[in-house]
């Protein structure tokens, strides 16, 4: 008997750039992230919803609502997170995805695959933090 091998597709430089089998590659990684952080922010929502508020020791009150603040600064970010997702998915149905959106130039596949919500080439990128540090200095 044999075992047939699923090969999984990952995109390379070699192929025709953001063709459909790499559009919907990205497309299913900004989906899997996306459910992802939905179902940890479930649990999260579940776990203080089932945690005791009444604890004896101060101590003990103070370092659980430490945690707690902490978790809700992750998910607040995270949330931050889910509308830089949609707003990828929806550059992927209107064939912008993929495209530096200052110099129209591919981002290129290993920066995609890196931070799949990118919106900004190397270089792009490059210019905009110089110009954030030269703001901050002022």
């Amino acid at each position: 008997m044999s075992v047939t091998k699923i090969v999984e597709y990952r995109p390379s430089a070699d192929e025709p750039y953001m063709n459909e089998q790499m559009l919907n590659y990205f497309r299913q990684k900004l989906l899997d992230w996306k459910e992802e952080i939905l179902k940890e922010s479930k649990d999260t929502l579940d776990q203080l919803q089932e945690e005791n508020l009444r604890m004896p020791d101060a101590a003990d009150r103070a370092s659980s609502e430490s945690d707690k603040f902490l978790e809700l600064r992750t998910r607040d970010r995270q949330r931050k997170l889910i509308t830089k997702i949609d707003a990828a998915l929806r550059r992927i149905d209107t064939g912008e995805y993929g495209y530096c959106e200052d110099t129209g130039e591919p981002i290129g596949v290993g920066r995609l695959e890196a931070r799949p919500i990118t919106t900004l080439c190397i270089e792009a990128q490059e210019r905009h933090e110089r110009s954030e540090k030269v703001h901050r200095a002022d």
